[in-house]
């Protein structure tokens, strides 16, 4: 089973820059999308053969989810069932046969750390509803979760310490994540891999100069970690200022 994640930085204008023929390319059973930037109706993008859930933001041209599914599912889920944090459209939830596909957009904390509080709540809801998720069944979480957990995964570590993405904080939150029974895809195949990026800063030509952030992620459920066969991530495709990551996991 191929699933794909990307942050595609508003879906109207990806769609302009290659997203449907990287789509159609790599033929995902599972492809979600974080960032949309748009209520469904306001894009005609229709696969055949998938099916679409969209969970957009109440504010709009601002955050929002979408997946698209070969297989359709037995239960789909928006938000986390608690207002304060479905409103924004981050979280999709679908529950297959023989586990659940989370779609996640984490909060960024945002210049001047001005949404760290909040981010820190989101983190400490969303591992409970994982935990409880993975009492039932495996979980596969993806999505722009907006944090470099360690020191490899971005390019300068010590000049972006305390910077958002990288506080101690929201790191210190990603390893209570991965320490709940979780684990980092990537990282399990590649522990040492360096300059494995997924986002880059519009400024200073940082994706042609490859001075980046692995900030996108598929986390599975530690009973699956054997199942991982491939931990993809794509640079060279364009469209956003983030890259699709990829997951193959055996069904």
């Amino acid at each position: 089973m191929k699933l794909i994640s990307w942050n595609v930085n508003g879906i109207r204008a990806c769609v302009n820059k290659g997203f449907e023929e990287f789509f159609q390319k790599i033929q995902a059973d599972i492809f979600c999308i974080q960032e949309t930037k748009c209520q469904p109706e306001q894009i005609e993008l229709n696969f055949k053969g998938y099916h679409s859930y969209w969970n957009s933001a109440e504010k709009k041209g601002y955050s929002g989810t979408a997946i698209f599914t070969k297989q359709e599912p037995i239960a789909v889920t928006y938000g986390i069932g608690i207002p304060e944090h479905d409103k924004e459209g981050r979280i999709i939830t679908l529950e297959f046969q023989d586990f659940y596909l989370v779609n996640n957009y984490t909060p960024n904390s945002k210049r001047g750390l001005e949404r760290l509080e909040y981010r820190q709540v989101w983190e400490d809801e969303i591992r409970k509803y994982l935990i409880k998720l993975n009492k039932t069944k495996p979980v596969i979480m993806c999505g722009d979760l907006n944090v470099a957990h360690q020191e490899i995964d971005l390019k300068n570590p010590k000049t972006n310490r305390g910077n958002a993405g990288f506080t101690d904080e929201e790191r210190a939150k990603m390893t209570k994540l991965l320490n709940s029974g979780f684990t980092d895809s990537f990282r399990a195949l590649y522990p040492e891999k360096q300059e494995a990026y997924s986002w880059w800063s519009y400024m200073g030509r940082a994706r042609e100069k490859n001075v980046g952030w692995r900030i996108d992620y598929f986390i599975v459920s530690n009973s699956i970690k054997a199942k991982i066969k491939e931990a993809s991530i794509y640079p060279e495709v364009m469209g956003s200022d983030h890259c699709p990551v990829g997951l193959e996991i055996e069904d």
